[in-house]
């Protein structure tokens, strides 16, 4: 990953700061520590976030190209990414 690009992860990646120096991802909670007003605002802010490209990632898992395994041949798949990213773009109006 390059250095200049922002890791947004959930709380399952915990051990990526020491692959990745630009990552952010929700503190967790412990019996022992609960997390403080200021935690779980940030958390809410990560989450807010990650919310768009969650449902990015849903629609285009709609498509099945993401969901299933691709057993067709390689060389199309980057074209058939760019149709269903289009096919997305013009429903969503971006």
């Amino acid at each position: 990953m390059s250095a200049g690009l922002k890791a947004q992860t959930d709380s399952g990646y915990q051990g990526i700061q020491q692959m990745h120096g630009n990552s952010e991802h929700p503190k967790k909670r412990s019996k022992k520590q609960p997390l403080t007003k200021g935690d779980r605002k940030n958390n809410r802010r990560i989450a807010s976030e990650r919310m768009l490209n969650e449902h990015v990632i849903g629609a285009l898992k709609r498509f099945k190209i993401l969901a299933d395994r691709y057993r067709n041949r390689r060389r199309r798949f980057g074209l058939r990414m760019n149709l269903i990213s289009g096919i997305y773009n013009l429903q969503s109006g971006w």
